[in-house]
């Protein structure tokens, strides 16, 4: 086939479509590996003849493609696709016009790509990973799966604490427009690219290495122009508060339009959730996973140590910490590099905490290495095993430096969570995680991790009981009772001293402002030793989390048994109640009627409400302020007006912030007819 003039047009719809990246918009050709693409070429001169014609292609990606580094694929016509590597097929008779598929190799790198026809015309695409094609190592053969791991643009983040999982709902909005450009910008601005970019864009046709990137770049702890910073303190001078955000679009926009500087602030919800959207983007298959009572072991020994005083504080000085819930996320993947039985989830975790190989950056570890306890697979397997296994040694120093073991029962690793497939429940994941405590299998597992803490720990039964017992009924802004309830199961009298506690304390763990403190000094051990919390000693010490550690101390005075027992109590503020005005369709003007009832003693101020959606709020957030405070007692009530750009299955995500009522969300689903 002799060319002179070669004109081609893509069509972005069709392929786009076929391709499940339709979402993305249709102004430009968006394929995933191991599929074939159609492209129509018409010829100025000649027709094509099956068997004499022949095309010269050269597929390209990054600033330096070679062929040895997959970078740079050379082909030609062959008589049908071969989905094992780079090829093309014309499957169209003969003619003035040819209708070419081209199929990209399973295993090609991702990204942007030139593709050359005969050395002279040339046009671009971009390619991802393909969890629909089973050559490719993402790989999942379930389209409700896919549907929520990969397509879904909403999802459910659980924060709150164990005994009450709260649901965040989260607009991930991976194919919001100029996304999938900042997800590839990412990869680009990552200083293993700005090092040796031929080696970077040939490492990106491994989904490990690109998960390690991620998990790297979504924090900038390295000044490596990542994209979030963190912040735990109190005040986020400088920034937003991580509880303000919503969703993940406007972090990656800001990140994006501000020259890579990294966007203030976040914290771990916020960095797993934006890496969930990243993934996502590139067809890597990804949820967010929550770990309630998470160990962060910064010395490696896979024990977490607590010292109190003899008050029941504890001692701020050790690195070692719990947090009340940690998140991180899951990729879906196979693992060639490892042995058989290690495919599947892979847990990875873009929250700053300890450094891997010089990097800030955790993961992927295949999750079912956590369980078995297989501490030398890569990446980073003691440190996620510590997360979910740690042991917990609480010791009490008292005021003349002499130290004692206390006795107490708290559990690392509990309810570990994520959001079920097509449905807003949680999902308990923690069989995947661990053994049930105390099995045979259990024990096996620390063996193979040389982690005998667990097993050596004699936990004597010393007769006594303590634990904290609250009312029912707990909303912010009210007073409410607490007691610690002590049991003596002997059969003497016992005279202990008995310590309470309460402060003020952030979801990782950082003890804040004291709420209440009583020493009782010789408790004949009648049930009780309560305190009554009130209002207006705790309401402004709570931080954002509104979370209030209370702990309890027994000393028994007869042998200096010591036991302990802590509880964190979420104040659940109340709940925003929307409806909306109008029938849902695409491209229709709707209202959202929002309410909100002031449940404090006092004013509110600065009255905000926010609703923010995928294909609902044009990729941006509406916000309403109120002119007026909002007295005790009385209504919040505003209409926002939005106008929904897709049909199908969405969520409303709603705020309400104000100067003493921070950041209560709430959610709506809400299906949009064509």
């Amino acid at each position: 086939m002799t060319l002179n003039v070669l004109i081609h047009k893509v069509i972005c719809f069709f392929n786009n479509t076929d391709h499940h990246t339709e979402l993305n918009g249709t102004d430009r050709l968006i394929v995933r590996r191991g599929q074939a693409f159609t492209i129509n070429l018409y010829l100025n001169s000649g027709s094509y003849q099956p068997g004499y014609s022949q095309l010269h292609i050269t597929a390209e990606t990054g600033p330096q493609p070679e062929e040895q580094y997959g970078t740079r694929a050379v082909f030609g016509l062959s008589n049908e696709i071969d989905d094992t590597c780079w090829s093309a097929a014309v499957s169209s008779p003969p003619g003035d016009t040819v209708c070419l598929s081209v199929c990209a190799a399973p295993d090609a790198p991702i990204g942007r790509y030139v593709l050359t026809l005969d050395g002279r015309i040339q046009f671009d695409f971009t390619l991802l990973f393909n969890p629909w094609c089973p050559r490719d190592v993402v790989y999942i053969d379930s389209e409700e799966k896919l549907a929520e791991y990969v397509l879904a643009q909403d999802g459910i983040i659980f924060r709150g604490d164990a005994e009450y999982p709260v649901p965040l709902a989260w607009y991930f909005g991976q194919f919001e427009e100029g996304i999938l450009d900042a997800c590839l910008r990412i990869l680009d601005m990552n200083p293993k690219h700005r090092r040796n970019p031929g080696k970077d864009c040939s490492g990106r046709r491994n989904v490990i290495y690109v998960t390690r990137v991620l998990s790297a770049m979504i924090n900038s702890n390295d000044r490596d122009y990542g994209v979030l910073e963190g912040c735990w303190k109190d005040t986020f001078d400088g920034g937003m508060s991580p509880m303000s955000w919503r969703g993940s679009v406007q972090i990656l926009r800001t990140w994006s339009s501000t020259s890579c500087l990294p966007v203030r602030f976040g914290q771990c919800w916020v960095f797993a959730a934006v890496a969930c959207s990243v993934s996502r983007a590139l067809g890597i298959p990804c949820r967010v996973v929550t770990n309630y009572y998470s160990a962060h072991d910064t010395n490696s020994n896979l024990v977490i140590e607590r010292y109190l005083n003899e008050k029941g504080e504890i001692d701020s000085s050790t690195r070692d910490m719990i947090w009340n819930y940690h998140c991180w996320v899951e990729s879906w993947m196979t693992r060639p590099d490892l042995p058989p039985g290690f495919d599947g989830w892979q847990a990875s975790d873009p929250t700053p905490q300890e450094k891997s190989e010089g990097v800030f950056c955790c993961g992927p570890v295949p999750v079912r290495a956590i369980k078995e306890g297989e501490l030398t697979f890569k990446y980073d397997a003691a440190f996620v095993f510590a997360e979910v296994n740690a042991d917990l040694v609480y010791t009490l120093k008292y005021n003349d430096g002499s130290t004692r073991k206390i006795v107490n029962d708290q559990k690392v690793g509990q309810k570990i969570s994520t959001k079920s497939v097509g449905r807003d429940e949680r999902e308990d994941i923690t069989h995947l995680y661990k053994y049930p405590e105390g099995s045979a299998e259990e024990r096996q597992v620390f063996e193979k991790a040389n982690h005998q803490n667990k097993l050596l720990q004699q936990k004597g039964n010393p007769g006594l009981h303590i634990t904290i017992k609250l009312s029912t009924g707990i909303r912010k802004g009210c007073d409410f009772d607490v007691f610690a309830i002590v049991s003596n199961n002997t059969e003497e009298n016992k005279k202990c001293r008995l310590v309470f506690a309460s402060r003020a304390v952030s979801y990782n763990g950082i003890i804040g402002r004291e709420c209440g403190f009583k020493d009782l000094l010789n408790v004949e051990l009648a049930p009780g030793g309560g305190e009554r919390l009130n209002y207006s000693k705790y309401c402004t010490n709570l931080t954002e989390d509104n979370l209030i550690r209370l702990g309890a101390l027994l000393i028994d005075y007869s042998d200096m048994t010591t036991l302990s027992c802590t509880h964190c109590q979420m104040h659940a503020d109340v709940c925003v109640s929307f409806q909306i005005l109008g029938e849902p369709k695409e491209k229709r003007k709707l209202a959202a009627e929002l309410t909100l009832q002031n449940p404090l003693p006092e004013p509110l101020q600065g009255c905000c409400f926010t609703i923010e959606g995928a294909n609902l709020t044009g990729g941006s957030s509406i916000a309403e302020k109120l002119a007026s405070p909002i007295e005790p007692g009385q209504e919040a009530k505003v209409k926002i007006y939005f106008t929904p750009t897709q049909s199908g299955l969405r969520k409303l995500v709603v705020d309400f912030d104000s100067d003493k009522l921070g950041h209560v969300r709430g959610y709506k689903n809400v299906i949009i007819g064509k």
